[in-house]
């Protein structure tokens, strides 16, 4: 990955000056339109048996069909990981479920599990419904479904988001799925039909038996966002199981999630703890000027896999990449404003391992599972600990070692490095002058 020695000093202005200024009016970038993802690339992606796991317990214990066993042996699964142990027995029965466990240790697996151990595959009746904020995480938890169920063929699993016609979502469920998964703006509108064009709901949940929210405090903290899961949960039966999941989930979110659900079974595996299994986290203290040269020097100096370097904006995305690629390293840039087809190429060419550095937005910073991410970048400070502990969790997934390097330029981001080590209790140290390939690979 070294620069060409030749080209170095017409490298140096790039590698000293500033990124353009912060996008005000999208500073989060926490963009809805998201890529789509192929199931076969999805496929390839599922590392086989690698969460941490309790080696005193099996999935055998849980007393699920054997089609679904077969599956999970199929992916390499002996031993649950905590929150599995602790969350599918309950799930199964049916009880309302508030979970809240750190990235990598297989919350999506629990709800996956839990369902398709209760489904009933009931003509044109839709038995599960699944929100999820991204069409990123669509299609990831779709790929879950169908991986679990391949020996459950009259289990029928739909996916539906925006960015596609809405003919292409209502042809996904015309022939009756029974899991239906999608984002929540779509989800509506399937809901509501189209009357100006005389066309009936194409979605209809008077059947409805669970209703699950992944990363729930994403969804109802963002009030427009609420407004939708709220519309469609009022669509659904008044009895139903209703579960919610995410990495991190605040007070006030806890208390929107209960109002959602009945007597719900609380489960919170190391919420005050960052300790993401194999995962080194550093800092580094610098200025603004100083990052690009930093950047390209850790990209020269790490073996990696695959890194995912994190702006806060769309237009310092583009710069950032831009700026890459004129040392010398061959990256890729994925934001929200990029039109659909290109993200879905670009994207379904990072998980094919045809990409090796991808600089994004914070649009890639939740529930995203690329196995051979091994080196986290913040080339921007994280707006909040959460953020943090989101974007770092995209390396070292399913207990894999891994590295995270955070840069500190700002007051506002000391701030929050300090509340990232207070609240969860961990050691994020300066970057030391040399680091062991062996310790993050």
């Amino acid at each position: 990955m070294a620069t060409d020695p030749e080209q170095a000093a017409s490298f140096e202005e790039q590698q000293t000056q500033e990124l353009a200024d912060y996008d005000e009016e999208d500073q989060y970038d926490q963009d809805q339109d998201e890529t789509q993802q192929n199931n076969e690339a999805q496929n390839e992606s599922n590392p086989k048996g690698s969460y941490a796991t309790l080696s005193s317990s099996s999935f055998k214990d849980f007393m699920l069909k054997k089609e679904l066993m077969r599956a999970i042996g199929d992916a390499g699964f002996e031993h649950p990981s905590e929150v599995q142990h602790s969350a599918i027995p309950k799930a199964i029965l049916g009880q309302d479920m508030i979970v809240q466990a750190k990235s990598g240790m297989g919350k999506t697996a629990v709800f996956v599990l839990a369902t398709l151990a209760q489904v009933q595959a009931e003509n044109k009746v839709v038995d599960t419904l699944v929100l999820c904020h991204t069409r990123e995480m669509a299609s990831q938890i779709f790929g879950e479904f169908e991986r679990f169920s391949k020996y459950m063929p009259d289990v029928k699993v739909a996916v539906v988001f925006g960015g596609v016609p809405y003919k292409v979502s209502a042809e996904q469920l015309r022939d009756g799925a029974h899991i239906v998964i999608g984002t929540p703006g779509r989800v509506k509108h399937l809901l509501e039909g189209q009357p100006r064009l005389n066309q009936a709901p194409a979605l209809v949940l008077s059947g409805l038996k669970r209703f699950i929210i992944d990363e729930c405090d994403n969804m109802l903290d963002q009030i427009d966002m609420r407004k939708q899961v709220q519309d469609i949960f009022k669509q659904t039966p008044h009895t139903k199981q209703v579960m919610m999941f995410s990495a991190t989930i605040s007070d006030s979110s806890k208390a929107v999630c209960r109002k959602f659900t009945k007597n719900a079974q609380e489960i919170f595996v190391d919420d005050k703890q960052l300790t993401l299994h194999g995962l080194q986290q550093h800092f580094v203290k610098l200025t603004e000027r100083e990052k690009n040269r930093k950047l390209t020097d850790l990209l020269d100096a790490l073996d990696f896999n695959q890194v995912v370097i994190f702006v806060n904006t769309k237009r310092r995305a583009q710069s950032l990449n831009q700026l890459l690629q004129t040392c010398a390293f061959p990256s890729v840039s994925v934001d929200g404003g990029m039109p659909q087809p290109k993200r879905l190429e670009l994207f379904k060419a990072f998980k094919e391992y045809k990409h090796r550095i991808l600089v994004s937005t914070n649009l890639f910073g939740r529930g995203v599972d690329i196995e051979r991410v091994n080196i986290v970048i913040n080339y921007d400070m994280p707006q909040s600990s959460d953020e943090y502990l989101h974007r770092v969790g995209r390396a070292g997934r399913f207990g894999t070692k891994g590295l995270a390097i955070t840069f500190q330029a700002t007051p506002e981001g000391a701030e929050v490095m300090k509340q990232v080590q207070e609240r969860f209790k961990v050691k994020v140290t300066p970057l030391p002058n040399e680091i062991q390939s062996s310790d993050y690979m």
